[in-house]
């Protein structure tokens, strides 16, 4: 009995915990530009002001969870690929990178954000468990990796997904213009900045790969 009632005392919590952040998100994507504060958040979750300070003690700790959760979900669609039956190649990772990092809206200007927030905001305790939890996912999909590439050496395949994330983030904060993601600028700009991010990002992680693991590793030519 006492463990029944443990067990839906966690998955009340859980819920709790998933409600939270959806308010979060659903505020974000309403006013990107914004970020809102703990009491907004509140107030769209349906809860008490301090319910939230439970879960998240401070605003940028909430959005650097929402971020976690995000990357949860392109790591998840990762492993799932490079440990299940069958080979992989090039092709079949760029698909997983726009469905989870560069299609869902909110996904880049929030991790663009919490590299500042990690900086500056975040403390030491919460940013080095974050750092830690991230390099346990890049240290399993990385080892996926490189028994699906041979090319890879040990450690190889965690280095070509950390320069792959950097190329992400980093060519989007160059695209966007005024804070908008992927907006390309006039027709009568220097041809150095028009920008067409999606496209440009493909070839700059296509050519990233190619150079790692080789380009016989495209889909054409398994």
């Amino acid at each position: 009995m006492v463990i029944r009632q443990r067990a839906v005392q966690a998955e009340d919590k859980q819920e709790r915990h998933d409600a939270i952040l959806d308010a979060a998100e659903r505020l974000l994507l309403r006013s990107p530009e914004r970020v809102a504060n703990v009491a907004d958040v509140a107030d769209e979750a349906g809860l008490a002001k301090g319910t939230v300070y439970l879960y998240f003690p401070s605003k940028e700790e909430l959005l650097l969870a929402l971020h976690e959760r995000n990357v949860h979900g392109f790591f998840a669609a990762l492993t799932a690929l490079v440990e299940g039956p069958g080979s992989v190649a090039i092709d079949d990772m760029l698909p997983i990178t726009r469905r989870h990092l560069v299609e869902p809206p909110l996904f880049l200007p929030l991790a663009s954000r919490c590299f500042g927030l990690m900086a500056q905001s975040v403390p030491t305790r919460a940013a080095d468990a974050f750092r830690q939890r991230m390099s346990d996912r890049l240290q399993r999909a990385g080892a996926g990796l490189e028994r699906h590439f041979p090319q890879l050496q040990p450690g190889e395949g965690m280095q070509l997904l950390r320069h792959s994330y950097a190329l992400i983030i980093g060519l989007w904060q160059m695209s966007a213009a005024a804070g908008a993601a992927c907006a390309a600028v006039s027709e009568d700009a220097p041809p150095a900045f028009a920008w067409q991010y999606e496209d440009d990002l493909e070839r700059a992680l296509r050519s990233l790969w190619q150079g790692a693991v080789g380009g016989a590793a495209s889909a054409s030519q398994r």
